[in-house]
């Protein structure tokens, strides 16, 4: 088992030692005896980025796959046997990563550390054709509860596949098509998890109140039997122009509750200096209710209910800054969109002020103290920067690297990407509601009876 320890200026304390398992799994431990429980993160290299066209939704299908049994462990066994031991647990799927997680009392961390192995090393004698029927439900009834028949809920789904263009691997969102879902096999199943769900595909990381010599000696007992795989073909390449070339639009009738305009620009690759200093420039220009826009269209203009503007971070593709504005009362999405543009544009021209910046990164350093606070949060984040980055001591130092970017740097990332010809856009336009639809036809009706009766 080979061994780094790196402790980072700027840390704030934080340390971190990162291991390697013979079979390729990296583990990440970062001693933390202030509170006695222990969290357990663990980070498979897979998302949707990684799936083939006809076979979307293959790995959030997974993540529910993964509670449904294992060798040892029957049914919903897990969640049985960390909530019974007064711990919590989950899992998310997202464009570049499949996570697992519990949280629990520091002398339970065994038993957590044993149920993420056996599944790891067991879960296909367990996959069957009645896990996956039942699993395929409840991932098309999420669809349906989270996308397809709540407002605005294909909002992310529809400016992602104007965003990323045809054939590129983030085109589609991990919650996957209907048809994907119907489509996958229990044998597409089976070879999905045979080729991700390896030790040398994953990273391990243990933060909380645990011993680091004992720890590593259970994860050695439970995970270093497991054999690695190498058949995991890389990502596609997910490159793009750094500018769209031209405003995409898109308008959606439906019965939502008011006008909206959502659009996504595109932005630098996350792990740049250009990609925190575009985070601080949404931050200063929609990043709560001190931001411009929002001064701007709700407090002063009263032309909008909602505002915000923030970056979802992308390693693998050029990331996105998302724009949300609902408006109010019957304001157009022109009179909207006129106001938006020239903000973006005074921006682009003046940067921010120094107040805006120290603002800005303020509440940047405060949501990474937030993060890091929590046993799981930092657990969560030292497997991200290991598994995007190939460094876990890289989260224990993010915030320097936000702290160094200058009012230059952020007006410059709004010249070259806040623009008009790097942006989709999507107008919601409410419809009227069924039923209010049919007494409109009906009163119509009944006026034109007693017209003619006149």
């Amino acid at each position: 088992m080979g061994h780094t320890a790196t402790e980072q200026a700027g840390s704030g304390g934080l340390t971190a030692t990162e291991h390697r398992l013979a079979n390729g799994l990296r583990v990440v431990l970062s001693e933390d005896p202030l509170t006695p429980v222990a969290a357990v993160c663990l980070w498979y290299d897979v998302g949707s980025r990684h799936e083939v066209k006809g076979r979307t939704g293959l790995a959030h299908l997974f993540e529910h796959l993964m509670f449904q049994g294992s060798a040892q462990v029957k049914g919903n066994g897990h969640f049985e046997l960390v909530q019974g031991a007064g711990g919590s647990l989950n899992g998310t799927t997202s464009f570049e990563r499949t996570n697992y997680f519990e949280t629990m009392p520091a002398h339970e961390l065994e038993l957590a550390l044993w149920l993420e192995a056996d599944r790891m090393g067991s879960l296909l004698t367990a996959l069957d054709d009645e896990s996956m029927e039942n699993q395929r439900d409840v991932v098309k009834n999420e669809r349906r509860q989270r996308y397809d028949n709540v407002p605005y809920g294909t909002a992310f789904e529809r400016l992602t596949a104007m965003a990323y263009p045809e054939g590129h691997p983030y085109h589609h969102t991990p919650i996957g098509s209907m048809a994907d879902l119907d489509a996958a096999s229990l044998e597409d199943a089976r070879a999905f998890f045979r080729t991700y769900y390896a030790p040398n595909n994953a990273v391990l990381s243990i933060v909380g109140d645990i011993d680091p010599g004992q720890t590593l000696a259970w994860v050695e007992k439970y995970f270093g039997s497991i054999p690695s795989h190498d058949g995991k073909r890389p990502p596609r390449d997910g490159t793009l122009p750094e500018i769209i070339g031209g405003e995409l639009r898109e308008v959606v009738q439906e019965e939502v509750p008011s006008r909206a305009l959502m659009a996504a620009y595109r932005l630098p690759h996350d792990g740049t200096r250009e990609a925190d200093a575009a985070d601080l420039a949404l931050t200063v220009l929609g990043g709560g209710e001190s931001s411009r826009l929002y001064n701007r269209l709700v407090r002063r203009d009263r032309s909008a209910v909602a505002a915000g503007f923030g970056l979802l971070r992308l390693a693998g593709a050029p990331s996105l800054g998302w724009l949300d504005v609902k408006t109010s009362g019957g304001v157009e999405v022109p009179a909207i969109e006129s106001a938006i543009d020239e903000e973006l544009a005074r921006f682009a021209a003046e940067g921010p002020t120094p107040e805006e910046m120290e603002r800005a990164q303020a509440q940047l350093e405060r949501e990474w103290l937030d993060r890091l606070a929590t046993v799981s949060g930092r657990a969560d984040e030292l497997c991200r920067f290991a598994v995007l980055f190939g460094d876990p001591q890289l989260a224990l130092t993010a915030v320097q690297r936000v702290l160094e970017i200058t009012p230059q740097e952020v007006q410059a990332v709004a010249q070259a990407r806040l623009r008009p010809d790097n942006r989709a856009v999507l107008v919601y336009e409410p419809t009227e509601p069924a039923e209010t639809a049919d007494e409109a036809a009906d009163d119509a009706a009944d006026n034109d009876e007693e017209e003619a009766a006149r």
